[in-house]
């Protein structure tokens, strides 16, 4: 991993956590991955992967559809897969970098799994949770708070949501409207 584009930038969370830009662009193209093979399969395009060390060690994609699992989000699959590499259910100093940001559920599962840091990118302000609608992740009531990167790869990620959203309506015909 090279040292260029390294340092904690304003904005990006709590001191003492370092950020490699271009490492983090590198996770958010696999998680954009994530997505697309979720929009292939018939599911909402959301993709996650943690990283830890400079390595991703978790993947996942929105599979809540197939799996006839309410919980089966990109992020949880990729904190469980996360989990299971390291063989251990805290993932203390990994990062999660997800396509959109998370919901109440995703960002529970977030503080319990002691995620060090949080890059999303498409804001959620109808249920987003770290700073969309709330922010659990920086509540006083959660034990747990992580640094939090919004907005990385923004366009690409809320392109991705939005032309999934307008093909299912554009398929459900003037009804749907």
């Amino acid at each position: 991993m090279s040292l260029r584009g390294r340092g904690v930038a304003p904005g990006d969370g709590h001191a003492g956590i370092e950020v490699d830009h271009d490492f983090d662009r590198q996770c958010m193209a696999a998680a954009l991955t994530m997505a697309r093979q979720a929009r292939d399969a018939g599911e909402v395009p959301v993709g996650a992967v943690v990283a830890l060390r400079g390595a991703i060690i978790g993947r996942g994609r929105n599979q809540s559809i197939r799996a006839c699992d309410p919980g089966a989000h990109a992020e949880m699959l990729a904190i469980r897969d996360a989990a299971r590499a390291l063989g251990n259910h805290r993932l203390a100093g990994a990062c999660l970098y997800v396509t959109l940001e998370p919901c109440v559920m995703c960002a529970g599962a977030i503080a319990h799994a002691r995620l060090a840091r949080l890059v999303f990118g498409a804001r959620d302000e109808r249920f987003g949770a770290a700073g969309g609608a709330l922010n659990l992740l920086e509540s006083p009531f959660v034990n747990h708070h992580c640094a939090i990167t919004a907005g990385l790869e923004a366009p690409d990620c809320a392109a991705l949501l939005q032309d999934f959203f307008a093909a299912r309506r554009a398929d459900a015909g003037p009804a749907a409207s």
